[in-house]
C-alpha cells in the first residue's frame, strides 16, 4: 500500500493500531531538551493529530513545557509492538490556540480538571494529603458551575 504523505501513513498506522488489542495505543514518547541541550524523555498521551500536527496537553508549568518554551523543538515515539511497527516524529513545537485548549479541556472529566488546577506538577508533594486538600479547595471553588481552564493547562502542537 502506497501513501504519498507521511500524516496519511501515521493516521492509517494509528487506525490499525487503536483497533487492535495493544493497550494505550495513544501513549508517545516525548523528547525534550533544556537550555544546555539536556535531553529529556517522557510519556504523554496524543490528543489529536491533523495535517497541522500531533497535539498533546500539560500543565505548562511542568518541566517539559519549560523545555518547549526554551527550545522549541522536539521528537515523538510511538512504539506498538505487537504490531512491529514504531512511528517516529520530529520538529517544530507550537501551543495550540486558546480555542482550541479551551474546546478539550471542557471534554475532559470533571475530576481531571479540578485536577489540572490542583496538580503542582513537577514540585514535590509534602504528601499525598496535601494534593487532596488543594483538590478539596477546588471543588468547591467551583461547586455548581462548570470548571474553567487553568491559565497554566494547554497543548503543544508538533
Amino acid at each position: 500500500m502506497e501513501f504519498q504523505d507521511p500524516i496519511d501513513r501515521f493516521i492509517e498506522m494509528y487506525k490499525r493500531a487503536r483497533e487492535s488489542e495493544i493497550w494505550e495505543p495513544e501513549a508517545m514518547a516525548l523528547a525534550t531538551a533544556d537550555e544546555d541541550g539536556n535531553p529529556s524523555v517522557r510519556m504523554v498521551l496524543l490528543k489529536h493529530v491533523d495535517r497541522r500536527g500531533f497535539v498533546f496537553y500539560t500543565n505548562l508549568e511542568s518541566r517539559k513545557a519549560r523545555h518547549l518554551f526554551v527550545r522549541p523543538r522536539a521528537a515523538l515515539c510511538f512504539h506498538w509492538g505487537r504490531l512491529e511497527q514504531q512511528v517516529r516524529v520530529e520538529g517544530a513545537v507550537e501551543l495550540v490556540s486558546d480555542e482550541e485548549a479551551d474546546a478539550y479541556f471542557a471534554t475532559r472529566p470533571r475530576g481531571s480538571q479540578l485536577g489540572a488546577w490542583a496538580s503542582r506538577q513537577s514540585e514535590t508533594l509534602s504528601g499525598r494529603e496535601e494534593l487532596m486538600q488543594r483538590l478539596r479547595e477546588f471543588e468547591q471553588k467551583f461547586e455548581g458551575q462548570p470548571v474553567p481552564r487553568p491559565p497554566h493547562w494547554s497543548g503543544f502542537r508538533l
